[in-house]
């Protein structure tokens, strides 16, 4: 059965619309922000990007966040309402991101105009169904084009902020210093390189390597970072320590990508700090580190034993090559059981309860291990190949896996 929603004295085009609309209206966001959001990406070919990439997610989650205001302002108190200061600054970053692609306001506001027009004919289509009167329809009308109306205006407003002051990343200076920087110890020519930028050479930098064809908030990065996000392996330089406060600059700059952090070193060892990070990054889309974020200075021995795979696949043959006699399920066992104990020098109790098993087991699998590897587990320098072998062969069972 259908309800008729009164207008009363709503016929004036100044009156609030009935907060009980917002029930109506929620339960057809979810879809709703679907619909606009492919309409949007058929319509205006500079949105249609992949939408699980940084940009995607900017469009999903502001078409998203803008219904839900819309709604919170139908299902408000009466009265005048005006753009949430958190919608208002989302609405701006939209305009600066249009800005810094080079772009004009045509797209963005052709966005707008699309999310109406769909929101819009939901609108009609629903309405029926409550049998909505006229006079409310049009209150309605009024206020949604009202409010995408303010949300442009914000727009422009970062728009214009953008163009005004570029953002110092960008400056090719700044990319033309950091380039400089990581092919060359810091001298009078990278100084003079840095001034004329605007930037100053630090004590210390730390350099964080990007999963490849990240798109970057470039206005989230702070002043003094340069960027280098247009090459085949993008890549920032941090002036100083990694921080929490970068942590949080990150995450908001390079929103559900992968990053590696290179360790603290002088400005002239730049390019060592990028060398590090980016292998710890191929590490981590590899499976093998973890973490969205992985810290070159909690990974030293990973990447120490994966830096030259050639290399550790000849110690694990010279090491670990008597196991080849035996099926890959007993390899898999003793390897597991010897690099445990190995790592702990545990008792057999200790082992079992570490491995899941019974202390038998472990006492069992230990005299295989002895009549296996002999006199080798005696000498130092043998035991020690043993363990790095068995310590790269578990890391890069976890690529595998």
């Amino acid at each position: 059965m259908t309800r008729t929603l009164d207008p009363g004295g709503l016929a004036e085009r100044s009156a609030p619309i009935p907060p009980r609309l917002a029930r109506i209206m929620r339960p057809e966001l979810p879809s709703l922000a679907d619909e606009i959001v492919t309409e949007i990406r058929r319509a205006i070919p500079e949105y249609a990007r992949p939408l699980d990439g940084p940009y995607g997610l900017v469009l999903r989650r502001s078409v998203e966040a803008n219904l839900d205001a819309f709604v919170d302002r139908v299902a408000a108190a009466p009265g005048p309402a005006e753009v949430s200061e958190d919608r208002a600054g989302t609405a701006r970053t939209l305009g600066q991101y249009e800005a810094h692609e080079g772009r004009s306001m045509d797209s963005l506001q052709a966005a707008y105009r699309i999310g109406g027009q769909v929101a819009w004919r939901r609108v009609m289509k629903v309405a029926p169904h409550y049998d909505i009167s006229s006079a409310i329809m049009s209150l309605l009308a009024d206020a949604l084009f009202v409010y995408l109306d303010e949300l442009a205006a914000h727009s422009l407003d970062g728009y214009l902020e953008a163009k005004a002051h570029p953002i110092p990343a960008l400056d090719d200076r700044r990319r033309r210093v950091l380039r400089r920087l990581l092919r060359e110890p810091p001298g009078p020519e990278v100084a003079e390189l840095a001034e004329a930028a605007g930037w100053a050479v630090p004590g210390e930098v730390t350099l964080v390597a990007v999963e490849p064809e990240s798109r970057c908030v470039l206005t989230a990065l702070h002043e003094d970072v340069l960027a280098d996000m247009e090459c085949a392996e993008p890549h920032v330089l941090l002036p100083g320590p990694f921080t929490a406060a970068r942590r949080a600059m990150l995450a908001e700059a390079l929103p559900g990508r992968r990053v590696a952090v290179g360790l603290t070193m002088p400005s002239g060892q730049a390019a060592d700090s990028l060398r590090w990070a980016r292998r710890a990054l191929g590490l981590a889309l590899d499976g093998v580190l973890e973490g969205p974020v992985t810290l070159c200075e909690k990974n030293l021995v990973p990447l120490w034993l994966l830096s030259d795979p050639a290399l550790v696949e000849q110690l694990t043959r010279r090491r670990l090559g008597i196991l080849d006699a035996m099926t890959p399920g007993q390899q898999d066992r003793l390897t597991e059981t010897l690099r445990t104990w190995l790592v702990t020098r545990g008792t057999a109790a200790e082992i079992a309860a570490l491995l899941h098993i019974h202390p038998q087991t472990v006492r069992y699998r230990m005299r295989k291990i002895e009549q296996t590897f002999g006199a080798e587990l005696a000498d130092p320098e043998a035991r020690f190949g043993i363990e790095l072998a068995l310590r790269a062969a578990f890391l890069r069972s976890r690529r595998l896996s």
